[in-house]
Protein backbone atom coordinates (compact mmCIF):
# COMPACT_ATOMS: atom_id res chain seq x y z
CA UNK A 1 0.00 0.00 0.00
CA UNK A 2 0.81 3.55 -0.57
CA UNK A 3 -0.07 5.53 2.49
CA UNK A 4 -0.20 9.19 3.44
CA UNK A 5 0.09 10.23 6.90
CA UNK A 6 -0.83 13.73 7.39
CA UNK A 7 0.79 14.92 11.27
CA UNK A 8 -0.41 16.92 14.20
CA UNK A 9 -0.71 20.97 13.69
CA UNK A 10 0.16 21.96 17.08
CA UNK A 11 3.79 21.43 16.66
CA UNK A 12 6.76 20.25 14.48
CA UNK A 13 7.48 16.07 14.81
CA UNK A 14 10.17 15.71 17.30
CA UNK A 15 9.73 18.73 19.16
CA UNK A 16 7.65 17.40 22.20
CA UNK A 17 4.29 19.45 21.48
CA UNK A 18 2.28 17.19 19.53
CA UNK A 19 2.53 15.26 22.86
CA UNK A 20 2.10 10.90 22.18
CA UNK A 21 1.12 11.94 18.66
CA UNK A 22 4.10 11.47 17.76
CA UNK A 23 5.63 8.71 18.92
CA UNK A 24 2.09 7.27 17.29
CA UNK A 25 3.07 8.29 14.03
CA UNK A 26 6.73 7.44 14.10
CA UNK A 27 6.01 3.42 15.09
CA UNK A 28 3.53 2.80 13.11
CA UNK A 29 5.03 3.92 9.75
CA UNK A 30 8.03 1.84 11.14
CA UNK A 31 5.88 -1.13 11.32
CA UNK A 32 4.47 -0.91 8.09
CA UNK A 33 7.74 0.48 6.12
CA UNK A 34 9.07 -2.96 7.55
CA UNK A 35 6.26 -4.69 6.11
CA UNK A 36 7.12 -3.47 2.19
CA UNK A 37 4.12 -0.44 2.20
CA UNK A 38 4.93 2.96 0.96
CA UNK A 39 4.77 5.99 3.69
CA UNK A 40 4.88 9.38 2.97
CA UNK A 41 4.62 11.88 6.67
CA UNK A 42 3.18 15.58 6.23
CA UNK A 43 4.08 17.42 9.09
CA UNK A 44 5.11 20.99 10.08
CA UNK A 45 7.94 22.72 9.32
CA UNK A 46 11.09 21.61 10.87
CA UNK A 47 9.54 18.28 11.72
CA UNK A 48 12.50 15.36 12.27
CA UNK A 49 11.41 11.86 11.45
CA UNK A 50 14.18 9.40 11.11
CA UNK A 51 13.73 6.83 8.34
CA UNK A 52 10.64 7.73 7.47
CA UNK A 53 10.48 10.24 4.27
CA UNK A 54 8.22 13.44 5.40
CA UNK A 55 7.08 16.48 3.49
CA UNK A 56 7.52 19.67 5.36
CA UNK A 57 4.90 22.24 5.19
CA UNK A 58 4.92 26.02 6.39
CA UNK A 59 2.08 27.78 8.29
CA UNK A 60 0.97 28.95 11.52
CA UNK A 61 0.11 26.28 14.02
CA UNK A 62 -2.98 25.21 15.34
CA UNK A 63 -3.70 25.74 19.06
CA UNK A 64 -4.33 22.67 20.96
CA UNK A 65 -7.56 21.41 22.03
CA UNK A 66 -6.71 20.53 25.40
CA UNK A 67 -6.15 23.92 26.33
CA UNK A 68 -9.14 25.18 25.18
CA UNK A 69 -13.10 25.43 26.78
CA UNK A 70 -15.07 22.23 25.43
CA UNK A 71 -17.25 25.31 23.41
CA UNK A 72 -14.73 27.38 21.94
CA UNK A 73 -15.99 28.19 18.44
CA UNK A 74 -13.38 26.30 16.02
CA UNK A 75 -10.34 28.66 14.51
CA UNK A 76 -7.84 28.46 12.10
CA UNK A 77 -4.69 31.13 12.28
CA UNK A 78 -3.75 32.85 9.37
CA UNK A 79 -1.54 30.92 6.99
CA UNK A 80 -2.91 27.95 8.89
CA UNK A 81 -0.48 25.03 8.25
CA UNK A 82 -3.55 22.68 8.87
CA UNK A 83 -5.02 23.76 5.97
CA UNK A 84 -2.40 23.92 3.72
CA UNK A 85 -1.27 20.20 5.20
CA UNK A 86 -4.33 18.83 3.86
CA UNK A 87 -4.39 21.58 0.54
CA UNK A 88 -0.96 19.07 0.10
CA UNK A 89 -3.14 15.87 0.78
CA UNK A 90 -5.71 17.14 -1.73
CA UNK A 91 -3.26 17.89 -4.60
CA UNK A 92 -1.38 14.70 -3.93
CA UNK A 93 -4.36 12.17 -2.87
CA UNK A 94 -4.18 10.13 -6.45
CA UNK A 95 -0.54 8.90 -5.53
CA UNK A 96 -1.74 7.37 -2.35
CA UNK A 97 -3.85 4.37 -1.29
CA UNK A 98 -5.21 5.80 1.73
CA UNK A 99 -4.66 8.98 3.66
CA UNK A 100 -4.69 8.48 7.31
CA UNK A 101 -5.18 11.83 9.72
CA UNK A 102 -3.48 11.73 13.36
CA UNK A 103 -4.83 15.27 14.37
CA UNK A 104 -7.34 15.91 16.66
CA UNK A 105 -8.45 18.77 14.20
CA UNK A 106 -12.02 19.36 12.97
CA UNK A 107 -10.93 20.21 9.64
CA UNK A 108 -9.82 16.26 8.26
CA UNK A 109 -12.64 14.92 9.76
CA UNK A 110 -15.17 17.74 7.54
CA UNK A 111 -13.25 17.20 4.59
CA UNK A 112 -13.71 13.31 4.63
CA UNK A 113 -16.38 12.90 2.38
CA UNK A 114 -14.27 15.53 -0.25
CA UNK A 115 -11.94 13.41 -0.81
CA UNK A 116 -11.87 10.86 -3.83
CA UNK A 117 -9.11 8.79 -1.69
CA UNK A 118 -10.60 7.68 1.27
CA UNK A 119 -9.27 9.18 4.77
CA UNK A 120 -8.31 7.26 7.63
CA UNK A 121 -8.66 9.02 11.23
CA UNK A 122 -6.88 7.76 14.54
CA UNK A 123 -8.51 9.90 16.92
CA UNK A 124 -5.93 11.36 19.29
CA UNK A 125 -7.43 12.41 22.37
CA UNK A 126 -10.53 11.83 23.86
CA UNK A 127 -13.73 14.34 24.51
CA UNK A 128 -12.60 17.58 24.56
CA UNK A 129 -14.42 19.51 22.38
CA UNK A 130 -18.33 20.22 21.38
CA UNK A 131 -17.42 21.01 17.96
CA UNK A 132 -14.75 18.01 17.57
CA UNK A 133 -17.46 15.41 19.04
CA UNK A 134 -20.03 16.52 16.90
CA UNK A 135 -17.56 16.21 13.39
CA UNK A 136 -16.01 13.05 14.64
CA UNK A 137 -19.77 11.00 15.14
CA UNK A 138 -21.19 12.61 11.71
CA UNK A 139 -17.58 11.25 10.12
CA UNK A 140 -18.05 7.53 12.23
CA UNK A 141 -21.65 7.77 10.85
CA UNK A 142 -20.87 8.42 7.16
CA UNK A 143 -17.60 6.34 7.10
CA UNK A 144 -17.55 4.00 10.07
CA UNK A 145 -14.96 1.69 9.20
CA UNK A 146 -12.80 5.18 8.85
CA UNK A 147 -12.48 5.70 12.81
CA UNK A 148 -10.29 4.58 15.13
CA UNK A 149 -9.54 5.20 18.72
CA UNK A 150 -6.38 4.09 21.30
CA UNK A 151 -8.88 2.49 23.84
CA UNK A 152 -12.38 1.69 24.68
CA UNK A 153 -12.04 4.18 27.76
CA UNK A 154 -11.68 7.12 24.86
CA UNK A 155 -14.24 6.07 22.69
CA UNK A 156 -16.56 5.81 25.86
CA UNK A 157 -16.09 9.83 26.25
CA UNK A 158 -17.45 9.97 22.72
CA UNK A 159 -20.40 7.90 23.31
CA UNK A 160 -19.30 4.80 21.72
CA UNK A 161 -20.00 1.56 22.62
CA UNK A 162 -17.26 -1.80 22.66
CA UNK A 163 -18.08 -2.13 19.33
CA UNK A 164 -15.54 0.58 17.81
CA UNK A 165 -12.01 -0.02 16.51
CA UNK A 166 -9.79 0.04 19.05
CA UNK A 167 -6.14 -0.26 17.93
CA UNK A 168 -3.95 0.68 21.67
CA UNK A 169 -0.50 1.52 20.32
CA UNK A 170 3.21 -0.19 20.41
CA UNK A 171 6.96 0.99 20.63
CA UNK A 172 10.50 -0.54 19.09
CA UNK A 173 11.32 -3.07 22.30
CA UNK A 174 14.62 -3.04 20.72
CA UNK A 175 15.18 0.82 22.08
CA UNK A 176 14.50 0.05 25.28
CA UNK A 177 16.82 -1.82 27.53
CA UNK A 178 15.65 -3.91 30.92
CA UNK A 179 16.32 -2.60 34.19
CA UNK A 180 16.88 -4.95 36.26
CA UNK A 181 18.17 -2.88 39.58
CA UNK A 182 16.22 0.35 40.49
CA UNK A 183 17.49 3.27 41.96
CA UNK A 184 15.41 4.97 44.84
CA UNK A 185 13.80 7.63 41.93
CA UNK A 186 10.62 7.93 40.73
CA UNK A 187 9.61 9.03 37.02
CA UNK A 188 7.12 11.38 35.77
CA UNK A 189 6.67 11.89 31.74
CA UNK A 190 4.58 14.42 29.85
CA UNK A 191 3.65 17.28 28.48
CA UNK A 192 4.03 19.81 31.59
CA UNK A 193 0.39 21.33 31.63
CA UNK A 194 -2.47 21.40 33.58
CA UNK A 195 -4.50 18.56 32.42
CA UNK A 196 -1.34 16.12 33.09
CA UNK A 197 -1.46 17.31 37.16
CA UNK A 198 2.31 16.74 37.87
CA UNK A 199 1.27 18.32 41.12
CA UNK A 200 -0.36 14.86 42.64
CA UNK A 201 2.87 13.05 41.48
CA UNK A 202 4.84 16.33 43.42
CA UNK A 203 3.09 15.74 46.20
CA UNK A 204 3.53 11.72 46.95
CA UNK A 205 7.14 12.43 46.38
CA UNK A 206 7.09 14.66 48.90
CA UNK A 207 5.01 12.16 51.24
CA UNK A 208 7.39 9.47 50.33
CA UNK A 209 10.43 11.86 50.63
CA UNK A 210 11.30 9.85 47.06
CA UNK A 211 12.54 12.18 44.11
CA UNK A 212 10.91 12.50 41.41
CA UNK A 213 12.39 12.78 38.19
CA UNK A 214 10.34 14.75 35.70
CA UNK A 215 10.78 14.46 31.86
CA UNK A 216 8.98 16.08 29.79
CA UNK A 217 8.33 19.44 27.62
CA UNK A 218 6.95 22.59 29.41
CA UNK A 219 4.08 23.52 27.44
CA UNK A 220 2.64 26.11 29.87
CA UNK A 221 5.19 27.46 31.54
CA UNK A 222 3.20 29.70 34.77
CA UNK A 223 1.46 26.41 35.50
CA UNK A 224 5.69 24.98 35.69
CA UNK A 225 6.54 27.77 37.72
CA UNK A 226 3.51 27.33 40.16
CA UNK A 227 4.35 24.45 41.01
CA UNK A 228 7.76 24.79 41.51
CA UNK A 229 6.43 27.71 43.99
CA UNK A 230 4.02 25.91 45.38
CA UNK A 231 5.95 22.73 46.31
CA UNK A 232 9.62 24.37 46.94
CA UNK A 233 10.62 21.66 49.52
CA UNK A 234 9.71 18.70 47.17
CA UNK A 235 12.20 16.18 45.95
CA UNK A 236 12.08 16.61 42.20
CA UNK A 237 14.59 16.97 39.50
CA UNK A 238 13.60 18.94 35.74
CA UNK A 239 15.29 16.57 33.38
CA UNK A 240 13.68 18.43 30.11
CA UNK A 241 12.80 16.71 27.02
CA UNK A 242 14.58 13.94 25.99
CA UNK A 243 15.31 11.37 23.06
CA UNK A 244 13.92 7.81 23.31
CA UNK A 245 17.28 6.96 23.56
CA UNK A 246 18.33 9.33 26.84
CA UNK A 247 15.23 8.80 28.06
CA UNK A 248 15.07 4.54 28.64
CA UNK A 249 18.62 5.10 29.98
CA UNK A 250 17.26 7.14 32.64
CA UNK A 251 13.90 5.52 33.03
CA UNK A 252 14.96 2.28 33.36
CA UNK A 253 16.57 2.93 36.42
CA UNK A 254 13.68 4.18 38.00
CA UNK A 255 11.59 2.51 40.62
CA UNK A 256 8.42 3.18 38.87
CA UNK A 257 6.37 5.59 36.95
CA UNK A 258 3.63 7.76 38.27
CA UNK A 259 0.94 8.69 35.86
CA UNK A 260 -1.79 11.04 37.35
CA UNK A 261 -3.48 12.72 34.65
CA UNK A 262 -6.81 15.11 35.31
CA UNK A 263 -8.16 14.41 31.96
CA UNK A 264 -8.78 10.91 30.23
CA UNK A 265 -5.58 10.05 28.22
CA UNK A 266 -6.33 8.11 25.13
CA UNK A 267 -3.85 5.69 25.49
CA UNK A 268 -0.57 6.43 27.66
CA UNK A 269 2.09 5.75 25.38
CA UNK A 270 4.52 6.56 28.53
CA UNK A 271 3.06 3.67 30.29
CA UNK A 272 4.59 0.93 27.40
CA UNK A 273 8.03 2.94 27.38
CA UNK A 274 7.91 2.54 31.45
CA UNK A 275 6.84 -1.42 30.90
CA UNK A 276 9.71 -2.06 28.40
CA UNK A 277 12.30 -0.71 30.78
CA UNK A 278 10.61 -3.24 33.48
CA UNK A 279 9.63 -0.32 35.25
CA UNK A 280 5.90 -0.66 37.00
CA UNK A 281 3.59 1.73 36.42
CA UNK A 282 1.56 3.34 39.13
CA UNK A 283 -1.34 5.17 37.34
CA UNK A 284 -4.66 6.47 37.99
CA UNK A 285 -8.03 4.43 37.23
CA UNK A 286 -9.01 6.42 34.47
CA UNK A 287 -8.36 6.92 30.29
CA UNK A 288 -6.25 4.63 28.64
CA UNK A 289 -3.84 3.69 30.99
CA UNK A 290 -6.44 1.45 33.36
CA UNK A 291 -6.37 -0.68 30.04
CA UNK A 292 -2.49 -0.97 30.33
CA UNK A 293 -1.74 -1.49 33.92
CA UNK A 294 -2.60 -5.24 35.32
CA UNK A 295 -3.13 -4.15 38.40
CA UNK A 296 -0.87 -5.64 41.59
CA UNK A 297 1.05 -7.74 37.97
CA UNK A 298 2.92 -4.92 36.02
CA UNK A 299 2.12 -1.67 38.40
CA UNK A 300 -1.04 -0.52 40.74
CA UNK A 301 -4.34 1.46 39.29
CA UNK A 302 -5.06 3.90 42.31
CA UNK A 303 -8.60 5.66 42.28
CA UNK A 304 -8.09 8.97 40.27
CA UNK A 305 -7.06 11.93 42.04
CA UNK A 306 -5.84 10.32 44.80
CA UNK A 307 -2.35 10.94 46.00
CA UNK A 308 -2.93 8.93 49.03
CA UNK A 309 -3.79 5.83 46.42
CA UNK A 310 -0.17 6.78 45.08
CA UNK A 311 1.62 7.05 48.00
CA UNK A 312 0.14 3.54 49.36
CA UNK A 313 1.06 2.38 45.67
CA UNK A 314 4.67 3.19 45.81
CA UNK A 315 4.40 1.32 49.09
CA UNK A 316 4.06 -1.73 47.80
CA UNK A 317 6.51 -1.59 44.87
CA UNK A 318 8.43 -4.50 46.20
CA UNK A 319 5.22 -6.40 45.04
CA UNK A 320 5.90 -6.25 41.60
CA UNK A 321 8.23 -8.41 39.57
CA UNK A 322 10.10 -6.02 37.26
CA UNK A 323 10.59 -9.10 34.56
CA UNK A 324 6.66 -9.34 34.10
CA UNK A 325 6.75 -5.56 32.99
CA UNK A 326 8.86 -6.42 30.46
CA UNK A 327 6.92 -9.52 29.21
CA UNK A 328 4.04 -7.47 29.23
CA UNK A 329 5.22 -4.79 26.64
CA UNK A 330 6.69 -7.45 24.67
CA UNK A 331 3.27 -9.77 24.29
CA UNK A 332 1.05 -6.90 23.62
CA UNK A 333 3.08 -4.02 22.54
CA UNK A 334 5.54 -4.54 19.84
CA UNK A 335 5.90 -3.09 16.73
CA UNK A 336 4.66 -6.63 15.10
CA UNK A 337 1.56 -6.17 16.97
CA UNK A 338 0.40 -2.96 16.15
CA UNK A 339 1.69 -3.30 12.05
CA UNK A 340 -0.35 -6.38 12.43
CA UNK A 341 -3.38 -4.13 13.56
CA UNK A 342 -3.39 -1.19 11.04
CA UNK A 343 -2.45 -3.48 8.28
CA UNK A 344 -5.51 -5.09 8.74
CA UNK A 345 -7.53 -1.55 9.13
CA UNK A 346 -6.06 -0.19 5.95
CA UNK A 347 -6.86 -3.51 3.94
CA UNK A 348 -10.40 -3.72 5.26
CA UNK A 349 -11.04 -0.13 4.30
CA UNK A 350 -9.68 -0.68 0.70
CA UNK A 351 -12.06 -3.42 0.18
CA UNK A 352 -15.28 -1.72 0.98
Amino acid sequence: MKLLFVSTSVGALGTGLGGGVELTIKNIAQALQQRGHQIQVVAPTESVLTGIPVREISGNLQVPAQTQDRDVPICLPDNSVLANMWEYARQVQADFDVIVNFAYDWLPFYLTPFFSRPVAHLVSMASVSNAMDRVIKGAIAQFPDYIAFHSYAQAATFGLTDSCRCLGNAIDLSLYRFGEIATSNLAWIGRIAPEKALEDAVVAAQKTGITLKIFGKIQDKDYWEKICRDYPDAPIEYVGFLSTAQLQQQLSQCQALLMTPRWVEAFGNVAIEALACGVPVIAYRRGGPSEIVRDGETGFLVEPDSITGLVDAIARLDEIDRHACREQAEQEFSLEAMGDRTEKWFEEILQK
